[in-house]
């Protein structure tokens, strides 16, 4: 099975007064960007933390979001002794298909003497970041953890000069063992285990804004690889006794391939040059049943289709609160639907394992178009159950109304992914019966959604059900972190170099779907998946 996710880190966002008060009544620029860029090609926003100008954002295809479960974030901060966050870390995590899986993204201290500082609160970080559960309470307790960021090591002992003369004659590895990251990872037990893909690109800082030339100034700063992607699979020692009977084949099991691992040199609008990579996991065991199954007809052509049933697993614990979302195919966010109903339990259903809810007439949308309905459990804070994209075509004389009712969404630290509850009018879920109808209704909720290859297309690909359960799945992350004050930060306009009249996250995120193609036809297991 294939899916694709895609994880963003950003570093030195602005985050002036003026800036952070905007930010906390309308999404940040910088999180609009991404999701209107995305959301076109399937995928949502499954959750994003900021501490200042350190801005971390995941988004998943849609069909995956079911099986994306205990999101939690965190932050750190590590300036002024703890009490400022223009240094730190903010993280995500996740099981992603019953597999635990934690990004970890870093600001930590600059210039060359503060090595040891840099580890010191990287050191921090770790032990401070801790979440619920029983699965994983910190970073290292996750089967897999993705770290990156501007991580600021330098390059040691050798003069401006040589490191030029190397870089000019791309003799990157004379540089590599006076890499502070690499020489740490030798001797500090805190960085065991931690992998890195070779630095085949030119050091990533620091640049004369506005071109590709190293720094100029009366500084006149080292280059350096300051901007990292690492990753860290846990080992089966760390697992306790009582669970590593289960654990440790799955962790013996899981396998993380990288595709690339590259700088984009491209994009002047800062003084570092980002860097992205894509990633293949492969795990040995699946979670593969939503919690919600949703069904749909295959088409709404009159008012009384608009109906939905559902079956949720018995261990599933309803809310009052929850609702079904009704979402136009490309929408970014689970606050980001065209019309809502609640799907809170009836006392004349606490024996019914099939529920329905019937969509209010002025609630539908006008026109014609594909939507997919989302069930959203209050009590996870997450989609938990989706159906494939169906089409409603109801006639034109039919009054519609409602475009939609969707709360403004802010990124502003925690309230990014808090639902803020549908507004007071309630579509008055009914059940009332529409005609019967001769057409087929079928399940559409995703238990093996398949990849469509990675090539992004408008049109996000319907997820199915595989013929076999045991099938390996995989997951795939791709990071793209352009270091920028703001996105419309470029001294010549929001363009690009090369990408005329696109704005610098767009450039990179099309340059990145070249590389996830090829990435999907290296793929030589077709269980694998890439995320």
């Amino acid at each position: 099975m294939y899916g694709e996710a895609s994880q963003t880190a950003l570093q030195e966002v602005n985050s002036m007064i003026n800036k952070r008060l905007k930010d906390a009544f309308f999404t940040d620029q910088w999180s609009e960007v991404f999701m209107d860029t995305l959301s076109p090609f399937g995928y949502v926003l499954v959750t994003s933390e900021r501490m200042q100008g350190i801005l971390l954002l995941v988004f998943a295809k849609y069909y995956h979001l079911p099986f994306l479960r205990g999101v939690q974030t965190e932050t750190t901060r590590t300036g002024l002794g703890g009490y400022w966050g223009n240094k730190g870390g903010v993280s995500a995590r996740m099981t992603i298909f019953g597999h635990s899986v934690c990004f970890l993204n870093c600001h930590l201290p600059a210039h060359m003497e503060n090595s040891e500082q840099r580890m010191d609160d990287f050191e921090s970080i770790l032990q401070q970041q801790q979440f619920q559960g029983q699965t994983a309470t910190n970073v290292l307790h996750h089967d897999v953890v993705f770290w990156f960021g501007d991580l600021n090591f330098r390059i040691e002992d050798y003069d401006i000069p040589f490191v030029k003369n190397a870089i000019d004659n791309n003799k990157f590895p004379q540089l590599w063992e006076k890499d502070q990251l690499n020489m740490a990872k030798e001797s500090e037990q805190l960085l065991e285990g931690f992998l890195e893909g070779p630095l085949k690109f030119p050091p990533t800082y620091k640049f004369d804004v506005g071109t590709n030339t190293y720094d100029t100034s009366g500084k006149k700063r080292k280059p350096a690889w300051t901007d990292r992607i690492l990753w860290r699979l846990r080992p089966a020692s760390q697992i306790p006794p009582m669970k590593r009977g289960l654990a440790s084949g799955l962790t013996s099991g899981t396998r993380v391939a990288q595709h690339f691992y590259r700088s984009h040199m491209e994009y002047t609008i800062s003084d570092h040059k980002p860097v992205s990579s894509i990633f293949t996991l492969q795990f040995p065991y699946k979670v593969d049943v939503p919690w919600v199954t949703l069904m749909v007809e295959d088409e709404w052509t009159s008012v009384s289709d608009a109906t939905a049933r559902f079956k949720v697993v018995p261990n599933f614990s309803r809310s009052s609160w929850d609702w079904i979302g009704l979402y136009k195919v490309g929408f970014k966010y689970h606050k980001d639907y065209v019309a809502y109903v609640w799907a809170k339990q009836e006392e004349s259903e606490f024996l019914t394992q099939e529920y329905q809810v019937t969509f209010a007439e002025e609630d539908l949308p006008k026109g014609s178009g594909d939507y997919i309905l989302g069930y959203y459990s209050n009590n996870m804070s997450t989609i938990v159950g989706v159906t494939e994209p169906f089409q409603i075509q109801l006639p034109s004389s039919s009054p519609a109304v409602s475009p939609s009712d969707s709360s403004d969404f802010s990124s502003e630290d925690d309230s990014t992914m808090g639902l803020l509850h549908p507004k007071s009018r309630s579509p008055s879920p009914g059940c009332a019966k529409g005609k019967q109808r001769s057409r087929r209704s079928r399940s559409r909720s995703p238990a093996l959604p398949r990849l469509q290859g990675l090539n992004l297309a408008r049109r996000s690909p319907s997820p199915h059900t595989l013929a076999s359960a045991k099938k390996e799945r995989l997951v795939c992350e791709s990071d793209g972190s352009p270091d920028l004050l703001s996105p419309s930060s470029n001294p010549s306009g929001t363009s690009s170099p090369g990408h005329a009249g696109v704005s610098a996250p767009e450039a990179l995120i099309a340059s990145l779907s070249g590389e996830q193609a090829k990435a999907s036809k290296e793929a030589a297991d077709p269980a694998d998946v890439q995320l």
